[in-house]
């Protein structure tokens, strides 16, 4: 059975739960996680892990490389050599690194290895980086670099044609839902006294457009009093938020409920009648791929109000599984709001619809041997070359 490395410069941070599901739902292919930092063991337990060394404290060697020879970071830290070393004792058959960044980062050794490599991005990953010099520049050499690119959805690869990838070089790779874990509910009911709970759940950054769903929230409220609304999720926004629902005189009726883990957000999703999810773009230019807790909740029958930012329009058809904006129109979005409360009929059809169409197009299963047929592909392009 063929080996693929899978390098990940932190396994896990707590939001990356679709990783350890791809990572650890490859069928054909054995896998072994090279890393830098092992977090969450407890959430993601994984066997097989090789943790990169710290880089020796060697000054001078560090100053001749990095002064005198101006090798990139990943030289004069010592993070090349451990690496190849890790890899030749190894010998996997194939490296697939997470994420695009983590590409550039890695250029210098990718430019000269002869293993399979491929890159997958996952949204945050196309960023320009402005921080960064040079940045944009070492993001296009990885580009034409690596033999095969993923992206997680079309506005993501649109986003890597533009900085210049080969068309021929990019394969989609959804991120697939496991099913089993993410059940319909058998006994959501539409909420004749408009005691509506609504959800998001997310990371609490700028691009989940949370303050858009408070203030749509708040003025919800106005017509439907005894609605609440559920924030899953940790981030550097969580403060701000609860600033923001005491001002808009809410707090009482919105709960921050934190990290959940998968059982945990299926019983949110499952006590729920709506997901919201109104992505903007933000001035660094961060995008979604296709948001996963929207996939997840929309298995469970959720219906989701979103906007067309990213992928999200790629998993949500509007007046189908979903109702959708353009990024930052918070009257438009109310007004979603509203009319899926007034419209019990719709309300069950968008919840029926957004089962289905998630089911057919994000199995996890399905996505797994989709993306072992891409690692089947790279080793053939070996084979040809």
């Amino acid at each position: 059975m063929p080996t693929v490395a899978s390098y990940c410069t932190t396994f896990l941070k707590p939001e990356m739960r679709h990783i350890y599901r791809q990572v650890t739902g490859l069928e054909r292919y054995e896998t072994v996680v090279v890393c830098k930092q092992r977090q969450s063991a407890g959430a993601f337990p994984f066997a097989d892990i090789e943790v990169l060394p710290p880089a020796r404290s060697n000054f001078l060697r560090r100053f001749h490389l990095k002064y005198v020879r101006r090798q990139p970071p990943l030289v004069y830290r010592g993070e090349y050599r451990a690496l190849m070393q890790v890899l030749e004792r190894r010998r996997p058959d194939l490296l697939h690194v997470y994420f695009g960044h983590t590409g550039v980062h890695l250029l210098p050794f990718l430019q000269e290895t002869a293993l399979p490599t491929l890159v997958s991005f996952h949204g945050a990953d196309v960023m320009p980086r402005a921080d960064q010099p040079g940045y944009p520049e070492r993001l296009r050499a990885l580009l034409q670099t690596v033999p095969l690119v993923l992206a997680r959805s079309r506005s993501l690869r649109d986003r890597l044609l533009e900085l210049g990838c080969p068309e021929g070089k990019i394969r989609l790779n959804r991120t697939g839902i496991p099913m089993e874990a993410f059940p319909v509910a058998g006994e959501r009911v539409f909420p004749e006294d408009g005691a509506w709970h609504l959800v998001q759940a997310c990371r609490l950054i700028d691009k989940k457009g949370l303050e858009l769903s408070l203030r749509a929230f708040a003025a919800f409220c106005r017509d439907y009093p005894a609605s609440t609304f559920t924030i899953a999720g940790e981030g550097p926004l969580l403060a701000p938020l609860q600033q923001l629902a005491e001002e808009l005189g809410v707090a009482a009726r919105v709960r921050f409920a934190g990290f959940l883990d998968t059982a945990a957000l299926c019983r949110l999703y499952h006590g729920a009648h709506a997901f919201l999810h109104p992505s903007q773009t933000p001035p660094d230019q961060n995008q979604e791929g296709i948001p996963n807790s929207m996939l997840e909740a929309m298995a469970t029958g959720l219906p989701v109000l979103a906007t067309y930012h990213g992928g999200i329009p790629e998993a949500v058809v509007d007046n189908s599984s979903g109702l959708l904006v353009e990024e930052r129109d918070g009257d438009r979005f109310l007004d979603n709001l509203l009319r899926l409360a007034r419209e019990p009929g719709l309300w069950e059809t968008l919840s029926r619809h957004a089962a289905r169409e998630v089911r057919e197009h994000f199995e996890q299963r399905a996505q797994i041997r989709h993306l072992e047929g891409i690692y089947d592909e790279l080793l053939s392009l070996r084979g040809a070359g």
